[in-house]
């Protein structure tokens, strides 16, 4: 799948928006932590929503960090993002079971239960800036827009959807992001709702073969549409065995000690992408020396 995103503006710069198709991405991270439907579809959301937010920051070493803790079954989700179309996210629970909703659906909203939305981004400054918002549905979408609304002040109208095919694979994912710029005259505002609460889910717009520039077409068309940019995005972990190295190094001098004295290996697994880092002993005690060297 050839997943992307494209950046827009429209109504003589009031209005920006954003649209992804991240089939390709979803399904990848389905197979790392293979997950069942529901906690796929959470997931991809999730993520999607990731890859357009974080393409709202501007230097490369910015990272986007979107948790959400819930109550249900699934517990929560934990995803991270840059502004270069890379995203790497993982379920707290990944084998969740749940009947369809009253819709016929995948019950996310049921997987999640009740809970918060947190969204941290980490711009180079001494914090990070952290805001939250209860979850006010749990489908993820909606509680984006909750977020932007209350906590930013922007106000956003967020579509997300992942398509899950019989074989429990990604068919199809991806969403849009619209957001209204200060000084918005209220006719575009009225207009833009029009248009949402007639438009198809994105599952169906992107099975159907619909691609993100259609989907802000059908929305922003005849309002001096834009398109600025177009990127690839994709799952990407950044993890490696150097960085493993420094956390098991926050254990302090002590617990590291005691790991020593077992006297047997220590592996350590991604949280993100599955991939495994093996220490031996030997290895422990060099960085342990190391450590205190600095000290």
């Amino acid at each position: 799948m050839n997943d992307y995103m494209v950046r827009a503006y429209a109504a003589g710069g009031m209005v920006r928006a954003f649209a992804a198709t991240t089939g390709g991405l979803c399904d990848e991270a389905r197979g790392i932590h293979s997950t069942t439907p529901v906690a796929s579809a959470a997931l991809g959301r999730l993520m999607t929503a990731g890859v357009m937010m974080g393409a709202m920051m501007k230097d490369p070493q910015d990272l986007l960090t979107l948790k959400i803790d819930g109550n249900g079954p699934m517990r929560g989700i934990l995803v991270t993002a840059d502004c270069q179309g890379n995203v790497k996210g993982y379920p707290y629970e990944n084998l969740v079971i749940l009947p369809p909703n009253d819709k016929g659906k995948l019950d996310v909203s049921g997987a999640l239960g009740l809970g918060v939305l947190s969204v941290i981004s980490d711009i180079g400054l001494k914090e990070p800036y952290v805001g939250q918002v209860q979850l006010v549905s749990g489908e993820i979408a909606e509680d984006i827009a909750y977020y932007y609304a209350n906590s930013e002040q922007v106000p956003s109208a967020v579509g997300l959807g992942v398509l899950i095919d019989p074989d429990s694979t990604v068919h199809c994912a991806g969403g849009f992001i619209v957001q209204l710029m200060p000084g918005c005259p209220e006719e575009t505002l009225s207009r833009i709702e029009e248009r949402i609460g007639k438009l198809d889910s994105v599952t169906n717009l992107l099975a159907s073969g619909k691609t993100p520039e259609d989907i802000l077409t059908m929305i922003l068309g005849d309002m001096d549409l834009t398109f600025t940019d177009r990127m690839e995005c994709r799952f990407s972990c950044n993890c490696s065995r150097k960085r493993v190295a420094r956390a098991l190094l926050t254990l302090g001098k002590t617990e590291l000690q005691n790991v020593i004295s077992d006297g047997k290996p220590v592996e350590c697994g991604c949280h993100f992408c599955g991939k495994k880092y093996s220490f031996s002993t030997a290895e422990l005690e060099v960085m342990l020396k190391a450590a205190e060297k600095k000290e």
